[in-house]
């Protein structure tokens, strides 16, 4: 769904599209206490394909956020970091987490609660 051209050029829009993928803010999220192999991100998302984690980590490494190592030992592997503009997106993910705290103990107190 486009977003209206009012929304277009806003920071918002901006932030949305460099981490409104449905894996990259967990990416960053389990990036934040370092580098990880291909592998290694690849079993904590479960359900993912390779496919779309690759594509979900190249978008994030065009857009600078992350960086990919290749270690060229036998056999060659890939490692994954956060830039040190990728970094500055903690605070972000900090506050999108604390926000969804509150609002769960909100809808527990009010009986709304997921079963």
């Amino acid at each position: 769904m486009p977003v209206s051209r009012v929304f277009e050029d806003t920071p918002i829009n901006r932030t949305i599209q460099l981490i409104g993928g449905k894996y990259k803010v967990y990416i960053v999220w389990k990036l934040i206490d370092g580098p990880m192999r291909f592998g290694e991100l690849l079993s904590f998302f479960e359900g993912i394909s390779a496919h779309i984690l690759s594509r979900q980590l190249k978008e994030m490494e065009a857009d600078g956020l992350v960086f990919r190592r290749v270690v060229s030992e036998n056999p060659p592997w890939v490692e994954y970091s956060l830039t040190s503009t990728g970094i500055t997106l903690l605070p972000v993910i900090e506050a999108m987490a604390e926000w969804g705290a509150a609002y769960q103990e909100m809808e527990r107190e009010k009986g709304l609660a997921p079963r």
